[in-house]
């Protein structure tokens, strides 16, 4: 199950996330649902359009199945997902 303890160890796409706070201020308030990740992006998708968000410049706000709410720097998630969910992070 994911928590906001581990949601840096767990599978991004399909969770609900919008786009807090971004070095380029054009991306600022994104929405919609994680389709695609790469090392270095995250590719958020809605209804109408989809946008590559740089991981590096921006702070995500994630959704989680029960609801929670969880903020994450986008420098936490900069690693390739499949090397991200095998290494261990100290607490954030």
């Amino acid at each position: 199950m994911i928590t906001p303890n581990n949601i840096l160890r767990h599978e991004l796409i399909g969770l609900h996330v919008r786009v807090l706070d971004a070095l380029n201020p054009t991306v600022n308030g994104i929405r919609g649902r994680v389709v695609d990740e790469t090392k270095n992006t995250l590719a958020i998708g809605n209804a109408d359009e989809s946008a590559m968000i740089p991981k590096e410049i921006a702070t995500f706000r994630f959704q989680l199945p029960t609801g929670i709410l969880v903020d994450v720097d986008g420098t936490r998630l900069m690693s390739r997902p499949e090397n991200r969910l095998k290494t261990r992070t100290r607490r954030w």
